[in-house]
């Protein structure tokens, strides 16, 4: 962490986590423009790599979460991130769970948070991305999608549905995300009849748009950590059978493992950042055996250093994502990531 990036980050720690949020994202938005913003997206180094048949500009992307409604694509993508992932976004706009719902335990470089899906609905959310140049610039840039939470599961399909349609002709990739613990019963969907059902829907529909915009985008599926070895298995074998592009893992976890005792340990909602880290990365190594390089892993969870992306491209992943360890490090933390991965010989995975 610069010291520079040290004291934003003690100031933005002096208001409520959600109110230094949102200040942050203003800050980039409103300094990050013309010289400066290409001299900090020049800092980073680049070494493209073919995933899902994308060009990834390189290995580091931005996890979903950071900017929910798709307002600061420019911004962000100016620090040097090859992806930004933005969203997740649900067919109509909600407000989310009641405030308090972020929560910073700093002793453990850690996050609670149980926002659920706040969000201004899709269509003000494409309107957004229409305003924005990271993809025309060469970024790669992924649409994460959600059910509404009052929409029931057994109709889930059709608030999935209805975001693909309208985000897929400004996605590079899209994220399905049936993995938050914030939406009640969401992480069903990732299991029996109910997410094969789902996949094959989603598939049936990705083909449709192939050939109604003439560009073929890829679908990523984003799982949660809590999963045991029968369910990882079970994941991997319906993500093949139904011809996924791709898997993200990890999103939150509800354990509360390393953070026991800390001030708001206890409160409601996913756990991320550095506890997260061994368990994420497990969850990697675990999916890439039942994948068998079948298809490519983005790995997020847990990434505070070089060495921690290094750690998730080791156990299988051909991509890596950060988002706590970006609120606690910094943009150095993508600068060192990137440089960590660049000058070994690495393999971006499957294009």
């Amino acid at each position: 962490m610069s010291l520079m990036y040290g004291l934003v980050r003690r100031g933005l720690f002096m208001f409520p986590p959600e109110t230094a949020h949102e200040l942050s994202l203003e800050m980039m938005r409103l300094t990050l423009r013309g010289g400066l913003a290409r001299m900090m997206r020049a800092r980073v180094t680049d070494r493209p790599c073919e995933v899902m048949g994308l060009n990834f500009p390189n290995a580091v992307g931005l996890a979903a979460g950071m900017d929910k409604n798709a307002r600061y694509i420019d911004a962000l993508g100016s620090l040097g991130f090859g992806s930004v992932e933005v969203g997740t976004v649900t067919p109509r706009p909600q407000p989310g769970n009641p405030a308090p719902r972020l929560f910073r335990l700093p002793k453990a470089r850690a996050i609670i948070n149980r926002m659920g899906f706040n969000n201004l609905g899709v269509e003000q959310f494409i309107a957004n991305v229409e305003h924005s140049r990271f993809r025309e610039q060469g970024g790669i840039l992924g649409l994460n999608i959600g059910k509404n939470f009052d929409t029931p599961l057994e109709k889930a399909a059709d608030d999935y549905i209805f975001c693909l349609r309208r985000v897929y002709a400004h996605a590079s990739y899209v994220a399905v995300n049936i993995s938050s613990p914030n939406t009640a019963g969401l992480r069903g969907l990732q299991h029996g009849e109910v997410f094969d059902d789902l996949l094959s829907k989603l598939k049936v529909e990705q083909q449709r748009l192939t050939e109604q915009h003439g560009r073929y985008v890829p679908l990523a599926v984003k799982v949660a950590p809590d999963l045991d070895v029968d369910e990882i298995q079970s994941i991997a074998d319906t993500l093949r059978r139904q011809g996924i592009d791709g898997l993200i893992a990890t999103n939150t976890t509800l354990s509360r493992e390393g953070v026991e005792g800390l001030p708001h340990a206890e409160e409601k909602g996913g756990l991320s950042g550095a506890p997260l880290f061994v368990r994420s990365t497990e969850v990697v190594r675990q999916f890439s055996a039942a994948l068998a390089g079948e298809l490519p892993i983005i790995a997020v969870g847990g990434i505070m250093s070089a060495a921690d992306a290094q750690a998730k491209i080791a156990a299988g992943a051909s991509l890596v994502q950060i988002y706590t360890g970006f609120i606690y490090q910094g943009p150095e933390l993508i600068r060192e990531i990137a440089q960590g991965l660049a000058p070994k010989p690495f393999v971006c995975g499957l294009g």
